[in-house]
């Protein structure tokens, strides 16, 4: 009842409401990440990173035990090349998970290049609502929309999502998706289908969650070990 009231109120609001309703729509309490810990100033140094191009593939199931780390390279390739034309919508567990984000960072509507919903289904209502908005205004009026998550039980949305609106939105995939993969051994290396693999380059540099985390803070321009944003009252 709740979740919809909420997302019947994200509909009739502005662009910033809308991305304040998804992130408290299905937000839960989460511990914080275990491992990678952050303890003082440190100057970051980045690993090496390919050219990508993280839309190329529509719809990319990633399977592994390096899709994690490839997850994070498509992601963080969005982020740092595409930074002005593009949203990056990542489900609050997927979020601790790839990143290390606990459940109150990165909050702040100021963000634009990201979104961190509570869940998948908020992510996806958010996606929902927001192309049926831009179908009515002309489809190049907004961001190119990138969902990174697990797809947990949503296969059949996120695909019709995708094939809806193939031209504003990609989807990086984790967890037992049913279409086509590409599978990612522990040293980066892919193997997939002929329609994805030539669209993805041979091998991928591992990107532990720390550098990932650090970053992500940096094409955001935060501080990685800021303290954490004080929490609003409800009734401010």
């Amino acid at each position: 009842m709740l979740l919809g009231l909420l997302l019947s109120a994200a509909a009739m609001g502005g662009y910033p409401f809308r991305r304040r309703i998804y992130a408290l729509a299905g937000a839960a309490l989460l511990p914080p990440p275990g491992g990678d810990p952050l303890n003082g100033e440190r100057t970051a140094h980045f690993t090496y990173r390919p050219a990508i191009d993280p839309f190329a593939i529509p719809l990319l199931g990633l399977s592994g035990p390096g899709a994690p780390a490839t997850a994070r390279i498509l992601t963080l390739s969005a982020l740092e090349e595409c930074t002005d034309t593009t949203l990056v919508v990542i489900p609050r567990p997927d979020a601790t998970a790839l990143f290390g984000l606990t459940e109150d960072e990165l909050l702040e509507d100021c963000i634009e290049p990201l979104f961190i919903p509570g869940n998948l289904d908020a992510a996806l209502a958010y996606l929902e609502t927001e192309l049926a908005i831009r179908k009515g205004n002309g489809p190049t009026c907004g961001r190119r929309l990138l969902l990174a998550a697990d797809c947990e039980e949503e296969a059949d949305r996120i695909t019709e999502l995708v094939t809806r609106h193939p031209t504003q939105i990609s989807a990086v995939l984790l967890g037992d998706w049913p279409g086509d993969k590409a599978t990612v051994d522990d040293d980066g290396l892919l193997t997939a289908p002929p329609a994805l693999a030539c669209k993805l380059p041979i091998r991928l540099p591992a990107v532990s969650r720390t550098e990932a985390r650090d970053r992500l803070f940096n094409v955001l321009g935060l501080k990685p070990n800021r303290p954490r944003p004080p929490k609003r009252s409800r009734t401010s």
